[in-house]
């Protein structure tokens, strides 16, 4: 599916969760490189009083890197793609699990041996970025794929992310859309209609597990997605999440639509982890 159509305007009894880089912020060469648009702070303030609370951030990034990058403002997340989760009220539940040695070795001798390349550990995995380097891709996914697959009883609890010039490691056990489902068990989440705004394959598992709550997904820029709709950069997010911002809360005087009705039944065709490969592709599998 590829979704070519604007998102509607966001709804006050929508639950909102959004990804982080390419999504609020545009893209660095380094992670740590990014810069913070002026609008984003007071528009998800504004947007966590509007929708009571029920905002999340949901990143590849470790929580703590979010609230720096956030101060002062201090949001629900996930992070390191649902590996660490911190609900409304504060409290933080993370699964920790220490990635195979022999493939983080594997990456950091990449990383060691091509300038340009960045070894990014994070919590319970890692991150390849090869943003300075995109023709030493195939090398890294050749060599990256094959350490894993080289420990069999890892594989099956490990998988290979292909994002925009980056290679992750995660968990099988956790994801975005795994994180998302668990907030809409929570208050305030539980009840409201569920949207997700993402730019990569990573946030595919958000944007589904929100449609099968009867939500709507919105992809931030170019390549096929499961999304319903489409938003062209961070700019154009901009403009979207401003506007609702600018917009009256539910119990507001003034303020439009009824209260959203969740569905009877999810959708269960695919589920919030979809089809596992080796490696997932933003645009195309291997």
């Amino acid at each position: 599916m590829t979704a070519s159509m604007l998102p509607p305007a966001l709804p006050a009894a929508a639950a909102l969760f959004v990804d982080f880089d390419g999504t609020l912020v545009p893209i660095a060469p380094r992670p740590q490189d990014v810069r913070v648009p002026a609008w984003v702070v007071p528009a998800l303030t504004r947007l966590q009083r509007r929708h009571d609370g029920a905002l999340a951030v949901v990143s590849g990034r470790p929580i703590a890197q979010l609230d720096a990058f956030l101060q002062p403002l201090v949001l629900a997340a996930a992070g390191a793609h649902g590996a660490e989760r911190r609900n409304a009220d504060g409290v933080i539940e993370a699964q920790r699990a220490e990635p195979p040695e022999s493939v983080v070795a594997c990456a950091r001798r990449l990383a060691e041996g091509h300038a340009g390349l960045l070894l990014e550990p994070k919590p319970s995995g890692l991150s390849l970025h090869y943003r300075a380097r995109p023709e030493l891709e195939t090398l890294c996914r050749d060599a990256l794929v094959d350490a894993l697959a080289a420990v069999p009883e890892s594989s099956a609890h490990w998988q290979w992310l292909h994002g925009h010039c980056v290679f992750e490691l995660k968990q099988r056990a956790v994801s975005k859309g795994i994180a998302v489902q668990q907030f809409m068990a929570q208050t305030p989440f539980a009840g409201r209609l569920p949207v997700f705004i993402g730019d990569d394959v990573t946030d595919e598992d958000g944007v589904r597990a929100v449609q099968g709550a009867g939500g709507f997904g919105v992809r931030v820029g170019p390549g096929d997605s499961d999304a319903r709709y489409r938003i062209a950069d961070v700019d154009a997010v901009a403009r979207w999440l401003l506007t609702a911002a600018s917009m009256p809360a539910a119990g507001d005087a003034g303020s439009a639509g009824e209260a959203w009705a969740p569905p009877m039944s999810r959708a269960a065709a695919n589920g919030p982890d979809g089809a596992r490969a080796e490696v997932r592709s933003t645009e195309q599998g291997p």
